[in-house]
């Protein structure tokens, strides 16, 4: 373990992208300039300012690893290069960072992929009439992977983003989740063309199917489920002073013509799913009833636990991912705004994120971690090549 070997890592990675400066200006050499920043966001940097600073402090073991013709760069300098490399290069670097890691990773049964989107809150620009940004990611769930991100488009939302992110990533044989937002026949077409399977949530932004699904499983129930393939699993969670039982339930979508025109215009669709949820706090009980479509058949003996996993593992990206973003980078309040530098800070991130999850060698929390990796260099080069 070298830190000739972390450098190494980082090149692979990232020796693509294009340095946008004009030549004859350039005082330090790009990949530099990257692997300091990402350095800097692992051990607890959250914007330029602090990036430039940790790289001054550690001066000496930088210049074991890099050539710094110009020394450390300055805040200014960041913020440029930052503010006008390509986004889109960017992310294929976290892609391709991201799936070697989840290829090294050791992943027991089947990878649930979920599909969701954070505003970057304090990334607006009231001056120039720019709103906060909207970033999608893909939460490799089994590997605790960020895999990707997509930038939404102005004045868009996540439907346009969706598509992008899934052309970036490999999902043959995986289960992609996704919201009711993103429950669009086009995207569950792409997800089947891809080898996927989808679990898409299905909610009354398509009012017409979400009641005629609502009917098909109330009819269902009453008569038994008579005529039909249906499985389910239920599981009992207790603890903090509740206890929560869950019911899933896959019935397959019968054959003829009631379901037909549904069925071409979902490529892939199997099977409704039903979630619900009955929750006791004391003599209080609620019950949330949750709706899907899916590519799960529910013919097989372990199709309701595969469609339990998925439904369960999808809000992973919500507490593994986003949560984590928030609480120990900060996120929400970085208040970087200018041109391309939040999408590109959100990357580095994602594969500070990914890269501080994936270490064994301690219990401590990602913030312990990431203070960690700022006092030892040694751990520093750990997280980079392992």
């Amino acid at each position: 373990m070298t830190s000739a070997s972390a450098k190494g890592h980082f090149h692979d990675a990232f020796g693509s992208v294009t340095d946008p400066r004009v030549a004859r200006t350039r005082r330090h050499n790009l990949l530099d300039i990257l692997f300091i920043a990402l350095c800097a966001m692992i051990s607890g940097a959250e914007d330029y300012v602090t990036i430039a600073e940790y790289g001054r402090i550690k001066l000496i073991w930088f210049k074991k690893l890099l050539e710094l013709p110009g020394g450390i760069p300055s805040h200014d300098t960041f913020r440029r290069v930052f503010a006008r490399l390509d986004p889109q290069q960017l992310e294929k670097c976290l892609v391709t960072w991201s799936e070697q890691l989840r290829i090294d990773t050791e992943i027991k049964g089947e990878e649930v992929l979920a599909l969701d989107g954070k505003a970057l809150r304090h990334s607006f620009d009231n001056a120039l009439g720019v709103g906060a940004i909207h970033i999608v990611s893909a939460w490799a769930s089994c590997a605790r992977l960020c895999l990707g991100q997509v930038k939404t488009a102005e004045k868009s939302n996540e439907i346009t983003a969706v598509p992008i992110l899934l052309k970036m990533l490999n999902i043959e044989d995986c289960i992609v989740t996704a919201d009711a937002l993103n429950c669009q026949k086009a995207i569950a077409e792409q997800i089947t063309q891809q080898g996927g399977i989808f679990v898409l949530a299905l909610k009354d932004n398509h009012r017409n199917l979400f009641n005629d699904v609502k009917l098909f499983v109330k009819h269902a129930a009453k008569n038994k489920y008579a005529g039909l393939t249906t499985r389910t699993v239920t599981t009992t969670d207790k603890g903090h002073g509740r206890i929560e039982t869950r019911t899933y339930r896959l019935i397959d979508l019968p054959g003829g013509n009631a379901w037909e025109d549904e069925v071409k215009a979902w490529p892939g669709l199997k099977s409704i799913g039903i979630a619900e949820c009955t929750r006791q706090i004391g003599d209080k009980t609620t019950t949330e009833t949750r709706y899907y479509l899916t590519a799960i058949p529910a013919a097989p003996p372990n199709s309701a636990k595969r469609f339990a996993r998925a439904s369960r593992y999808h809000w992973g990206i919500e507490n593994s991912l986003h949560w984590r973003l928030d609480v120990c980078f900060d996120e929400d309040n970085c208040r970087v705004h200018k041109d391309y530098g939040p999408q590109n800070l959100a990357v580095l991130r994602h594969i500070a994120l990914n890269l501080l999850g994936r270490d064994t060698t301690t219990k401590a929390g990602i913030k312990a971690r990431r203070l960690k990796a700022g006092w030892s260099e040694t751990y520093l080069e750990h997280l980079l090549i392992n």
